[in-house]
């Protein structure tokens, strides 16, 4: 029995990084080269998830210490997250996240990449003229080569 459980807390604590970690760094290099930009969306979600929960952990260190079960539940709402079946990060991303940008101004509702057939006869750069950047995305939005000069 004592061998067993050496086992099993092998494979928990490699489960983690293996889930977290290394598949969806795997499944990125994939996305990225793949034609498809569905599964680009997915990842991005998963990433900016991961860093929001990697710098929630840290800052309620102290709080997380006494939740005994926390890494097991953390580990199964990464797995729902990683899963390509469920599609958790792009899920949360589109109900949550991008809801929270659009509400404190951070994005404009027009910028998401899906397009719900009600597009207008604008171009996207006339929009974008009469619509000022906020500063925070103007400084993190790289310039295209005709904006550079």
């Amino acid at each position: 029995m004592g061998k067993l459980w050496t086992i099993l807390t092998h494979l928990h604590s490699l489960a983690g990084p293996t889930v977290m970690l290394l598949y969806p760094l795997y499944a990125s290099v994939q996305a990225m080269e793949s034609p498809s930009k569905l599964d680009d969306e997915q990842w991005l979600a998963y990433w900016i998830l991961y860093s929001f929960i990697t710098l929630m952990e840290m800052v309620l260190e102290s709080l997380i210490y006494w939740i005994p079960i926390w890494y097991e539940l953390k580990l199964l709402f990464i797995a729902w997250l990683v899963l390509p079946n469920f599609r958790g990060a792009a899920f949360i991303y589109d109900k949550f996240v991008r809801e929270q940008l659009r509400k404190h101004g951070l994005t404009t509702a027009g910028s998401g990449k899906k397009d719900d057939g009600k597009s207008s006869s604008v171009s996207p750069s006339s929009k974008d003229k009469d619509k000022p950047k906020s500063n925070f995305l103007a400084f993190l939005t790289p310039k295209k080569d005709d904006e550079a000069y």
